[in-house]
């Protein structure tokens, strides 16, 4: 479904500066996949969805999307697929019905066949009592839900996501994914979806593609992502500090034992498997006749796997990057 050799993406900045947004992305998307693609605020996920959708030319590199190169064929790309951006695309002073029934004919539906199409999309989104009614009166998570359907009145069989979830509450958020989840399932769709909300990615994604400074530093799937990357966490506490120097020895023994660190009388490292570990550091203990109180493993996160790779956290501040902020512009 998507295929990109040297991807590549710079912008001109005050008219001096270069910003290298996308450096050089290879990237396959096999059809059927979810593939989520994560990154800290301006590492290029969205200019390289701007590129892949056809909004924005590449600089460099090739691209080829439902079978057709994005810089030669964009009409066909587009026929093809749905985007879904991070704003919202119905017109606040348009009835919802008619936003999905105009989409359907600008991609060539006659009009009969738009409005079924649009009563098909209202149903399968929970949307049909709203029908009537302004995109301005629609709550947060209506409207996306109505951007969703925009993106796919033409039944495509690819669709892009840019951080469909933004914003909204739990609920929301719960409630919009089962119904993207329902109706790739019943559609057979491709996905492609970029994320700040890395439950949403560890949970729904087959593959996560991990970005940073415009390159790809990642692929695979969210569990072996963890497992090779970052490993299990265990926290053990002796009952005196001074007793800390002697466990964190037992803990360094341990298989897979990396990162080891002493805080007080609490000592924490990434091991293989943190289960295992916290019984044999147990045992050990009580054979050393060291006195623990306490001791636990914790699962790693996709943020686990980030700080891992590049040695800070997905969840800091947004980084001082403009090629993101500079795709937008491009693509107005």
């Amino acid at each position: 479904m998507i295929r990109t050799r040297g991807l590549t993406k710079d912008f001109t900045v005050c008219r001096t500066q270069t910003v290298h947004a996308v450096r050089g992305i290879d990237l396959d998307v096999a059809p059927g996949e979810l593939v989520a693609v994560l990154g800290p605020n301006g590492a290029g996920k969205t200019t390289t969805m701007r590129m892949l959708t056809s909004l924005i030319r590449p600089t460099a590199g090739t691209a080829e999307v439902a079978g057709f190169d994005v810089v030669r064929q964009p009409a066909q790309v587009r026929r093809h697929i749905g985007y879904v951006g991070q704003g919202n695309g119905a017109g606040h002073q348009q009835r919802a019905a008619d936003e999905l029934t105009t989409q359907g004919v600008i991609y060539g539906l006659d009009r009969r066949a738009a409005r079924r199409r649009t009563g098909e999309l209202l149903e399968a989104l929970d949307l049909t009592d709203l029908s009537s009614r302004k995109v301005s009166d629609l709550s947060g998570g209506q409207r996306r839900r109505l951007d969703v359907a925009l993106g796919l009145v033409h039944a495509p069989r690819l669709l892009f996501l840019d951080e469909p979830s933004t914003g909204l509450d739990p609920h929301n958020r719960a409630n919009l994914w089962e119904h993207i989840v329902r109706l790739r399932r019943e559609h057979a769709m491709t996905l492609v979806l970029t994320t700040h909300y890395l439950d949403e990615a560890d949970t729904m994604a087959e593959r996560v593609v991990v970005v940073d400074h415009g390159r790809v530093i990642a692929d695979d799937t969210p569990r072996a992502l963890k497992r090779d990357l970052a490993g299990d966490r265990v926290t053990v506490q002796a009952a005196a500090s001074a007793e800390a120097p002697r466990l964190a020895t037992l803990v360094a023994a341990l298989p897979g034992a990396r990162e080891v660190h002493v805080d007080g009388a609490t000592v924490t490292a990434r091991v293989a498997d943190g289960d295992a570990a916290v019984v044999e550091l147990v045992r050990g203990a009580d054979r050393a006749a060291v006195d623990v109180v306490g001791a636990r493993s914790t699962s790693p996160t996709l943020d686990d796997v980030f700080l891992a790779l590049t040695g800070r956290s997905l969840r800091e501040g947004p980084e001082t990057h403009d090629g993101d902020r500079a795709a937008g512009k491009d693509a107005a």
